[in-house]
């Protein structure tokens, strides 16, 4: 007797259906879905920025005097520590990478999910005991030695803090990795079979470049982050100079990830652009190729960079002279991107939304940030400057007026297809207006302020940067103001919000032609490209646009 001729062996399983979209507490659950995945770093992140960003308003509202009235010497270091540390690696690389690319990669190449969905997951849910850490340090007097932990300073002030601390950047560096090698086998095996690596968006491209660059750089960090621990706390004498240790050695093991990690936070944000412009200059991309392949220069050439932060550190003068021209390098591929960007732009039909806005208002940014980091990578002009106000102005450009308003973009161009409402344009305009304000009145005087001599992570300072000091902690609140309209924006067109169509924008990539927000599995059936992403204009575009569309 066969087993199926037997009652007695047969197992009745129930399959229940899938739901045809999540439930809002699924987002606070462990869920292997990319796109809960994308908003749960996104909304983490933001509320991250929202902490880092009350305590710099608080710093400026010190800053607003030359002696310490506001906050207590030892409050104002912990929050000049944890306000870096906040933003680069709770805000901005969540944000970029963990945020857009998770939400986007596999929509952009035409996959249901990422390669390790369960991966995927983990990688994000070590962020938030990573934030606890770092916020809980306060309850130890927080650490103090700034974003950087340099030694001997961090060996010696707030010890229990300064382990938090450690550990905290340790799960987020775990967590990066993580991330990249998943982005790595999603990009390489997964795309649609008929995409060719011509047809790749853009922002595959970053993504696949930032990632790579995170898998070489950040166990470095860790390996040094941890050695430092082991000083802090188990008696070994790595960087204690007065035991035989080496200070310069963390600098290096620090600055090796630390430098390419400004590129794991603009490139992300470069892959942004590239999807922007096109859409709304209806223009195809200018030299697709040339900003494709200087990301991956960018990975490259930007590992060879990091001791422009140490020309004051008694580097000899043929290493100076070698990563001042490796800095100069790192310019070019950078330069590409943005002339390939302005000539997307000269002629098309430019649509002002606020998508648009940030991203022609990042150009501005970056282009200002970007001349004064080929000064400072300049060894004469960086040993003049290196530790003033003028490198926190420098960086700031290229971190908040680069990153952040990246993210802005992207968040007004993707809205509609992560919650399928529109956001409300006026609200979008404003939030711009102040942003954009807010940036310039906040950072661009800082230069001067460098120029003059001003030291930074300093609360109190000689009474004649006062004046400049005020502007800047004017233009600190409007830029504290602007994150205002962006929340009321956000919250209320997610509840009440126009309802989107699947393509609202008329875009031609891959993410458009699902519907809005997207079906679980993204697909009923997998999309055919028949076109490239950014062919706007071309003769027959409406045509392949449908044709994209057909399943195989």
């Amino acid at each position: 007797m066969t087993q199926l001729e037997n009652p007695q062996t047969i197992e009745v399983v129930t399959h229940s259906e899938p739901p045809k979209a999540w439930k809002w507490y699924d987002y606070f659950t462990f869920n292997i879905d990319h796109k809960v995945i994308g908003i749960q770093y996104l909304v983490t992140a933001f509320a991250f920025y929202l902490i880092g960003g009350l305590m710099a308003v608080a710093m400026r509202i010190e800053l607003y005097t030359p002696d310490s009235d506001f906050l207590d010497p030892n409050l104002y270091n912990a929050f000049m520590t944890n306000h870096g540390t906040l933003m680069i690696f709770l805000w901005i690389v969540p944000a970029a990478i963990g945020g857009f690319g998770n939400f986007l990669v596999p929509l952009l190449i035409g996959a249901r999910d990422m390669a390790f969905p369960k991966l995927n997951a983990i990688a994000f849910w070590l962020n938030p005991p990573a934030g606890g850490l770092l916020l809980g340090s306060f309850f130890f007097g927080g650490s103090q030695s700034g974003w950087t932990a340099y030694p001997p300073l961090s060996l010696i002030t707030a010890n229990t803090a300064q382990s938090m601390w450690i550990l905290s950047i340790v799960l987020v560096g775990t967590s990066s990795i993580l991330g990249a090698l998943n982005f790595v086998v999603t990009i390489l095996k997964m795309k649609v079979p008929s995409m060719k690596w011509t047809q790749l968006p853009l922002f595959c491209w970053a993504i696949l470049a930032t990632s790579v660059l995170a898998l070489v750089s950040t166990p470095v960090l860790a390996a040094g982050l941890v050695l430092l621990l082991f000083d802090i706390n188990f008696g070994t004498s790595f960087f204690k100079p007065d035991a035989g240790g080496n200070v310069v050695l963390y600098q290096h093991l620090f600055w090796f990830y630390s430098h390419p990690a400004v590129y794991l936070m603009i490139l992300p944000i470069f892959g942004i652009m590239s999807e922007v412009i096109p859409v709304h200059a209806r223009k195809p991309i200018f030299g697709y190729k040339a900003i494709a392949y200087s990301s991956l220069t960018i990975c490259v050439v930007g590992l060879f960079v990091w001791v422009h932060h140490m020309f004051t550190s008694g580097t000899p003068a043929w290493m100076r002279m070698f990563f001042t021209i490796s800095t100069l390098i790192v310019a070019v591929p950078t330069g590409v991107k943005i002339f390939g960007w302005v000539a997307t732009l000269w002629g098309g039909k430019i649509r002002f939304t606020s998508a648009m806005l940030f991203a022609i208002g990042l150009l501005s940014m970056f282009v200002v940030g970007g001349l004064g980091g080929v000064t400072l990578g300049t060894a004469p002009f960086d040993l003049h400057v290196h530790d003033t106000y003028y490198v926190v102005g420098h960086f700031h450009y290229v971190l908040f007026g680069g990153s952040v308003f990246g993210i802005y973009a992207g968040i007004y161009h993707w809205f509609p297809k992560i919650t399928g409402r529109m956001m409300n344009e006026t609200l979008g305009r404003i939030h711009f207006a102040l942003t954009f304000i807010g940036t310039h009145l906040t950072f661009l005087p800082m230069h001067q302020l460098g120029l003059q001599g001003m030291p930074r992570r300093v609360a109190m300072y000689d009474p004649q940067f006062a004046y400049i000091n005020h502007i800047c902690t004017f233009g600190a609140i409007i830029l504290g103001i602007s994150v205002l309209p962006f929340f009321i924006n956000a919250v209320w067109s997610w509840l009440y919000g126009t309802q989107a169509t699947d393509n609202p924008w008329d875009a031609l990539t891959l993410e458009w032609t699902t519907s809005s927000p997207p079906a679980i599995e993204n697909w009923e059936v997998l999309p055919v490209v028949t076109h490239g992403p950014y062919d706007y204009g071309r003769s027959g575009t409406e045509v392949n646009e449908m044709a994209q569309s057909t399943p195989i």
